[in-house]
């Protein structure tokens, strides 16, 4: 394969990427393999291993005879979220801040910097991109084989949730989104300190913060637009 051949492969991968966490894909919806070869100008061989590095990370899933499926959300999905998502992000927190590397920590402030400029500058993908760099940074540190996947998956889902929670036009969730960055700060400051217990605790705060926005995906305010009403005796009088 050559180098063109790669940049572009890299290029189409980390774009798909993007587009399925920022919700540019639907979840669910199938994708057009001929547009995306000639969007990318890569062939068929290199993208079909670009769909499946993205599968395998779950991002999509494959289907044959059908293709590519973004990741879709469903309720079974949601409900399974709901039971792992304190569980992992508990796990992969505590050992973060047993094994951090100083160069990872670096990395990590580094990202909440952009974080913090996403939020600053209203950039609702950003923000939930940063957030998500944030979270797997955090799964680095922890070097844990076994919790990598299971992390990486979340975050997917995290993060197209999070496409809602952190739209700047959400104004009732403001002070939760501000919680949240400040909580990114703790996460620092506690891997740095190297304390296990406590880096673990925020971690549960910070995923009950995440409930609200969750809920908020699930259940969006209902448009109140009255829908008429039946007519009355005098209405049925007056039409006879």
């Amino acid at each position: 394969m050559s180098d063109d051949t790669r940049s572009k492969k890299a290029i189409c991968l980390e774009d798909l990427q993007r587009r399925i966490l920022t919700q540019e894909l639907d979840p669910g919806s199938y994708l057009d393999e001929s547009k995306i070869s000639e969007a990318y100008q890569i062939s068929r061989p290199p993208l079909r291993e670009v769909l499946r590095q993205l599968a395998g990370d779950g991002y999509v899933v494959l289907h044959e005879n059908r293709g590519a499926q973004v990741a879709p959300m469903t309720h079974k999905t949601l409900r399974n979220f709901f039971v792992a998502a304190p569980m992992i992000y508990s796990a992969v927190t505590r050992l973060a801040a047993e094994h951090a590397k100083p160069s990872q920590i670096m990395r990590l402030k580094d990202t909440q910097l952009l974080f913090r400029a996403a939020i600053r500058d209203g950039d609702t993908a950003g923000r939930a991109l940063m957030n998500e760099r944030f979270h797997a940074i955090l799964g680095e540190m922890a070097d844990n084989e076994y919790l990598m996947p299971s992390l990486r998956r979340l975050l997917i889902d995290h993060t197209r949730i999070g496409m809602t929670f952190y739209n700047s036009r959400k104004v009732a969730l403001a002070e939760q989104r501000a919680v949240a960055a400040d909580q990114h700060d703790q996460f620092i400051a506690l891997i740095e300190a190297g304390d296990a217990d406590a880096a673990a605790e925020l971690a549960v705060a910070h995923w009950e913060l995440s409930r609200a926005e969750i809920e908020h995906f699930v259940t969006p305010t209902a448009i109140n637009i009255p829908l008429g009403r039946a007519p009355d005796v005098q209405d049925q009088r007056g039409a006879s």
